[in-house]
């Protein structure tokens, strides 16, 4: 698999998490445990940072402070769209970036608003990215098993990368 390191690679990565919007964060839970939870991204546009808000007490903000690294991991079956992205991960309580974050639907899991004492921000700085975006059709699918029974080969996998960031 090729490393794309241009935009337009950078683009589609945003593009199909988009798609997809659930992540499943995984970070250090301690020793050699790790621990994953959804998440979903807020902001509108992707400069190489990806923001979530967060409950500045849970265990995973401790977990971010005690190994900056994480894995997310963004599924969709029916699309047939993966994305893994790997990051280096920050908490963040700056006021106005969480202002400028904030959606109604946070309100949620922070019903006293955007100006909630226990908001926090994790950062994620990417560092690289994989994605498989297959055609998703029925019929697709159903040439692509014709074909490995037949020939024995695999079909081709849809648009395939890593990307560097």
């Amino acid at each position: 698999m090729d490393v794309k390191t241009d935009a337009a690679a950078k683009q589609k990565v945003w593009d199909l998490i988009g798609k997809v919007k659930v992540a499943m964060m995984a970070t250090h839970a301690g020793g050699d445990h790790m621990h994953a939870r959804p998440m979903v991204a807020t902001q509108k546009e992707f400069d190489g940072v990806i923001w979530f808000f967060t409950d500045k007490n849970s265990h995973k903000v401790d977990q971010v402070e005690g190994d900056h690294r994480v894995l997310l991991t963004y599924a969709d079956w029916d699309s047939q769209t993966y994305v893994s992205v790997d990051g280096t991960a920050s908490i963040v309580e700056d006021k106005g970036t969480i202002d400028q974050l904030w959606q109604e639907s946070l309100r949620t899991w922070f019903p006293k608003g955007k100006d909630d004492p226990n908001i926090a921000l994790i950062r994620v700085d990417v560092d690289n990215a994989a994605y498989w975006d297959s055609p998703s059709s029925t019929m697709l699918h159903a040439y692509g098993y014709v074909k490995a029974a037949l020939t024995g080969e695999r079909p081709k996998a849809g648009d395939v990368a890593k990307v560097k960031f």
